[in-house]
């Protein structure tokens, strides 16, 4: 199942006529003159509810696009008059409680004032490798000295890290959306913020992101009703027939919980290569390669009411640098939320 009806593909990988592996890029989209842009825009909002937003400014074709937990749309009004007045008229202004954020679409990168709207999966794919579920790409970027200075030894610069696929807001929807049918996990992240303890769960190594439960009185009462259902359940749960395990089955698995021994979690594949599930287990924020044989179903919904348990989180300050921290609470404050990942907040840690 898709979460996004978007136009923008990654390059894929073909074979040219010698043989030779090339790469075949995407097409990207014609700016045009007489488009509009229009950012911000609710997830379940149809072409025609856009159209009707414009109507005052008659709008010839309208290009609906959802990348993540983010939704905006191209619409082509027919002149660049049309276009100035359209974002006179509608720009900032609220929409469904939301600000929408309205531009032409002919401006050169560096005089875009809504490059932050631009879709989250775009601008991370853009630093990201392909390095599959768990990459990361640390891009150093030196800072250039001025003419005059002596000579360093040592030039300053700072380091820059791709979000990790499982982490990024695309992923998650699609996450949600099989397994819980429901986006309000990811709405309500943003608004967190204060001192907080956070019992961490799983780290991106040599990275600021992790994995974290958020230590509230109702995660206590979740995590009890949760475990408590999983352990009755899983003497009970058939195991899943070989042909029903592919991507984005539901299941419950073991999942190893280090010196504390295993414990039953549910579980989301990702992938399946021969007899081997890559699978996602959604309250503790970690993949896991196990056996197809050793998955039980879990496909009732009432295992599916209580939101997962884990959310990521971005160190301010530092990296985690090692596994250690895992399963250990952290204690510090919410500074905020990443500018392109709304969901991901920044924490630091109390000295």
């Amino acid at each position: 199942m898709s979460c996004s009806s978007s136009d923008f593909r990654p390059s894929a990988k073909v074979f040219g006529e010698n043989g030779a592996l090339e790469e075949q890029k995407s097409p990207k989209f014609k700016k045009r003159e007489t488009e509009v842009y229009v950012g911000n825009l609710p997830l379940d909002i149809s072409e025609e509810e856009i159209r009707c937003l414009l109507k005052d400014f008659s709008p010839l074709h309208v290009h609906r696009v959802q990348n993540g937990c983010r939704c905006f749309a191209f619409v082509d009004l027919g002149s660049t008059q049309k276009v100035a007045l359209a974002i006179q008229a509608l720009n900032g202004k609220l929409f469904h409680k939301r600000k929408l954020y309205v531009n032409s679409n002919n401006r050169s990168p560096k005089r875009t004032p809504d490059v932050t709207e631009r879709p989250q999966e775009l601008l991370i794919s853009e630093k990201a490798s392909a390095q599959g579920f768990a990459g990361t790409t640390a891009c150093p970027q030196l800072t250039p000295k001025a003419s005059g200075e002596p000579c360093e030894t040592e030039k300053s610069k700072t380091s820059f890290f791709a979000v990790p696929m499982e982490m990024r807001g695309s992923f998650l929807v699609l996450l949600l959306r099989e397994c819980f049918r429901d986006l309000g996990w990811l709405a309500t992240i943003p608004s967190i913020s204060g001192e907080v303890g956070l019992l961490v769960t799983s780290t991106v190594p040599q990275t600021p992101f992790f994995w974290a439960m958020h230590i509230t009185e109702t995660l206590h009462q979740n995590m009890q009703a949760l475990f408590s259902a999983l352990a009755e359940a899983e003497e009970r749960q058939p195991y899943l027939q070989d042909s029903a395990v592919r991507r984005g089955t539901r299941g419950l698995a073991e999942y190893h919980l280090g010196d504390y021994g295993p414990a039953w979690n549910r579980c989301w594949v990702l992938d399946r290569v021969d007899s081997w599930v890559v699978v996602m287990f959604v309250d503790f924020g970690r993949s896991a390669t196990i056996p197809v044989q050793s998955l039980r179903t879990l496909d009732g919904d009432n295992f599916w009411t209580i939101p997962p348990l884990t959310q990521p989180f971005m160190l301010e300050k530092g990296i985690l640098s090692s596994n250690q921290v895992i399963h250990r609470i952290l204690k510090g404050k919410i500074t905020g939320a990443l500018n392109l990942e709304s969901h991901i907040l920044k924490f630091e840690e109390f000295e």
